[in-house]
Order: C-alpha cells, then structure tokens, then sequence
C-alpha cells in the first residue's frame, strides 16, 4: 500500500481588520474634517482645547470658528444673534473663564457672585424694573430718575442688540460708609457678551455710571428686579417672569431665586422682617 500524502499547507499571517479596512482606497479616513467638527459639536470648551493640543491636524479643526459657535450657542443656551465683532473661541472664553463685572471695577467692594444665564435684545430698547407685578407699561416721563419714582421701572433706547450675560453679584453697600457698615446688596449685573473683549472697557476710558436711585423708606418683603427688552414685553419671555409662583419660591425661603427667559432676566429674594430702607440704583 502506498503511503497516503498529507496536503501542503502554505504559511499564513494574521491580518488586522482595521489595516485593511483603512487602506488607501478606503471611503472613510480617521482624519475627515466633517466627521470631527460633528463630534467636536458634543464637547466642552476644555475638552475642545485638550484635543486642539494633541497634533496640529486638530489644532486647525478644533479652532474652526463654527465649532466655537455651536459650543457658545449650546452652552449658554441662546440662538444664533447673528453677526459678532469677535471670534467666537473669544467670545466663549470671555463668557466661561470665571470673569465678572467687579474683576475689573470696585474689587475692594465684591463678595461673590454666581451665574444667572443669557438672554437676548432683538431690538435697542429695554425696561429696568425693581417690581415684577403684571402689567408691566413703558414709562413715560421725561428723565430717567422721574421714571423711577413713579413706575419703579425706566426705559432706555441705546442698548446694544445681541447676547447679554446676567451675573447675581453679592457686594459690600455702596450707599454707606465702606469702612464702618457691614450691609451687603444683591446686584443682577447684565453685561453684553463683547464688553469684556472692548478695548474701552479694558482700558479703562469706560465706566458705569448711576442712572438713578429709588428708596423705599418703610418694610420691604422683597427685593427684586428685572430687565426686558420692550420688543418682546407682550410675550411669553415677559409673562413667563412676571408668573412669581412658579419660581420665586415659599414665603420663608431666603435664597436668592433668578429666571432667564429668551429676552428677559430676573431676580428674586424674600426678605425677613426689616425696619431698614431698601434702595435700588440703576447703573
């Protein structure tokens, strides 16, 4: 009998699936700018810089303005304003970098502070209110400080369009002595989101200025105040803050509660029982 002849086997090698996935007439690559500034769209700012430092192919997608336009829009939870003086990767560093009104001005009067959120002018003209009572109406008298007097509210028309950041600041009272009172005072400080990247304000050639002042002599059971802009003051971003029921919290609740709408901030504190005057500035 003759022996039996095993069959040849040829030498054989593993072969990674993604080697021959990825070759070079491969539709999809690892490096197709589309796919990444997707999925740079799910990221935060800081993951957005960390992977920028990683090879310069990401450096250049990852400061792609479109990206740091979704991730502002996203985070501050506004729309599109349209057109910026700025880049947008400035824009969000100025808007989330810790910075505030009192970094740059009266340091020596600030306590702390915490972030309200954003909200949006349409139009130039806006309403300062230290009441939240429906109906709100524009006033009508001739200065700003007979406004107040009457209306508790005053109207002004040279405000920039676009996106406004609303802080809640905690700061020594300005109305008395610093060295011997140890009142504080609740600021709702609304800023435009380009003011801190403004060379004026920078340098220092910009500064607040009091508009007027309302005192309220006898006991207050709150302290509030409100900014709208009067293009919207018939619609749901206004009657959504004037609805105090929903958010202003119970009656012996002391903390400080806020409320953005899309062009509206507001803010509101239950004050306990008080024999001291209350006075509102507006700057």
């Amino acid at each position: 009998m003759g022996k039996r002849l095993r069959k040849a086997r040829s030498m054989c090698c593993c072969v990674s699936p993604r080697s021959s996935f990825l070759t070079s007439h491969s539709i999809f690559s690892w490096y197709e700018e589309d796919t990444w500034i997707q999925i740079a769209k799910f990221l935060d700012g800081r993951s957005l810089v960390m992977l920028a430092l990683t090879c310069k192919w990401f450096s250049r997608i990852m400061m792609e303005d479109c990206v740091w336009k979704y991730a502002c829009l996203r985070d501050l939870d506004i729309p599109d304003p349209g057109k910026v003086s700025f880049k947008w990767i400035k824009l969000y560093t100025s808007a989330f970098d810790g910075s505030h009104s009192y970094m740059f001005r009266q340091q020596e009067r600030h306590i702390d502070w915490a972030r309200i959120g954003a909200f949006q002018f349409d139009s130039n003209a806006g309403l300062l209110s230290d009441s939240l009572m429906a109906p709100l109406r524009i006033p009508k008298q001739e200065t700003v400080e007979k406004m107040l007097q009457q209306n508790c509210c005053c109207a002004l028309n040279n405000i920039k369009p676009g996106i406004w950041i609303a802080d809640l600041q905690l700061v020594r009272c300005a109305v008395c002595d610093l060295c011997s009172c140890d009142g504080t005072m609740q600021t709702l400080d609304a800023r435009h989101i380009e003011l801190f990247l403004s060379d004026g304000y920078l340098n220092g050639s910009w500064d607040y200025d009091t508009l007027g002042t309302r005192d309220i002599s006898k006991s207050a059971d709150v302290a509030s105040g409100g900014i709208f802009d009067i293009k919207h003051l018939n619609d749901h971003s206004a009657s959504d803050i004037l609805d105090l029921k929903s958010w202003v919290g119970k009656r012996n609740d002391w903390q400080p509660k806020t409320l953005t709408t899309l062009h509206a901030v507001a803010v509101n504190t239950n004050l306990q029982d008080n024999e001291g005057s209350e006075i509102t500035r507006f700057e």
